[in-house]
């Protein structure tokens, strides 16, 4: 199938025809979409995330409008299966054999408006997609961008803002985490928290643990229950009980 021939609706009914209504009824319990709760009024067909993966890489060349389409579904794994399809044609575009900085642009430009008008809005959206597209796109850039997504309103904005920043880390740079950390620090929804604690873990774990442990030693006391357990997961016992006991 070539470019032009695909459409959304294509992947809609890929998706569609591999859909588990019991599936479904779980999926909508775990990701929390009843009245008042982080994911009210999301919409599961029942497709588990390794199918769905699975038809994106049969998507691969999407357009972006149709992506886009994807992105503005109701149906949440259409829109897990558009980032899935965007992240494969960022990283295309980021190889040195293929770069193409004016179509990177095009599809950040794309994931940031689907994220501000509340179309990345459940954790696994965000983090299947922040680190792989925002993430190497500043990898070179200024950062001002995640310091505005972290003062928004929106949760999902403020959580990608803290996901985008793994590409950093898995790079050796913590200073945006950090940075970013110490911003959010009062933040006490629950995502959040867990954002929080599990990118300061990961610096310790894939930098140095003498970094998680100099932050913590100034904000261990600030840090909320839950960032405070993922950050100090991976600490030696009676480290993690000094940290936790503040």
């Amino acid at each position: 199938m070539n470019e032009l021939a695909q459409t959304a609706a294509d992947v809609q009914a890929a998706l569609a025809a591999v859909a588990d209504a019991k599936d479904a009824i779980h999926l909508q319990r775990f990701f929390k979409t009843g009245p008042g709760e982080y994911g009210e009024g999301d919409v599961f067909l029942g497709v588990r995330v390794p199918m769905t993966r699975g038809i994106a890489k049969r998507f691969a060349a999407l357009p972006l409008i149709e992506i886009d389409a994807l992105l503005d579904s109701a149906v949440h794994e259409d829109r897990f299966a558009g980032l899935i399809i965007l992240n494969a044609k960022f990283a295309a575009a980021s190889k040195p054999r293929t770069f193409d900085d004016e179509a990177r642009a095009a599809m950040v430009d794309l994931y940031l408006a689907a994220v501000r008008r509340g179309r990345v809005n459940n954790w696994d959206l965000v983090d299947a997609s922040a680190e792989n597209i925002i993430g190497p796109w500043l990898a070179d850039k200024p950062r001002d961008l995640l310091f505005e997504l972290a003062a928004a309103d929106s949760l999902w904005e403020r959580r990608v803002a803290l996901l985008s920043t793994f590409a950093f880390i898995k790079n050796g740079d913590a200073t945006t985490t950090f940075a970013l950390s110490e911003r959010l620090l009062d933040d006490h929804r629950d995502l959040i928290q867990k954002a929080l604690g599990w990118m300061l873990r990961e610096v310790g774990k894939r930098i140095d643990q003498r970094l998680l442990t100099g932050f913590l030693d100034k904000h261990a006391a600030q840090l909320g229950r839950t960032a405070l357990s993922y950050a100090t997961e991976h600490l030696d016992a009676v480290v993690r009980a000094d940290y936790r006991a503040r």
